[in-house]
């Protein structure tokens, strides 16, 4: 099926990512995400669409341990539960800028085809993973 939406989730890569930290033993979870992190902040080159994918997936699940932050989709986000992973902030911030500096095939093929949905799903992401100082309130609603 390739690509049906949006959504960190919605494509068969993140699924497939999600599937696999599944079948993973809890203590190997926290570790999957953070090395789909790592793979495309070291990426040297253009960066792959489906390693884009699992690190996108990957940042929406630190961003959904974070105030403000979406949960998973509950069908094709995972199913066990998984760690603290909110030390991981500053690691899926810049596996995002990663995943939207050229070259970047998933960049280059959501510019394509009417980005600008995508971006701002990216950028929602980067907000709700973005550091709040001390005090500050979410907005309600």
């Amino acid at each position: 099926m390739g690509t049906w939406d949006i959504g960190p989730f919605d494509n068969d890569t993140a699924a497939d990512f999600c599937g696999d930290l599944d079948e993973a033993p809890a203590g190997r979870r926290e570790g999957i995400i953070r090395d789909a992190l790592t793979r495309v902040i070291g990426a040297a080159g253009c960066l792959e669409a489906p390693e884009s994918e699992e690190a996108v997936a990957a940042a929406a699940l630190v961003a959904a341990q974070c105030p403000g932050g979406e949960p998973a989709h509950p069908v094709y986000g995972p199913e066990e539960p998984l760690p603290d992973l909110t030390g991981l902030r500053d690691l899926a911030l810049r596996a995002l800028d990663r995943v939207v500096t050229d070259p970047s095939e998933l960049m280059d093929l959501w510019t394509e085809s009417d980005g600008g949905p995508w971006q701002a799903a990216i950028d929602r992401l980067r907000n709700t993973l973005l550091p709040r100082p001390p005090g500050e309130r979410l907005p309600l609603g």
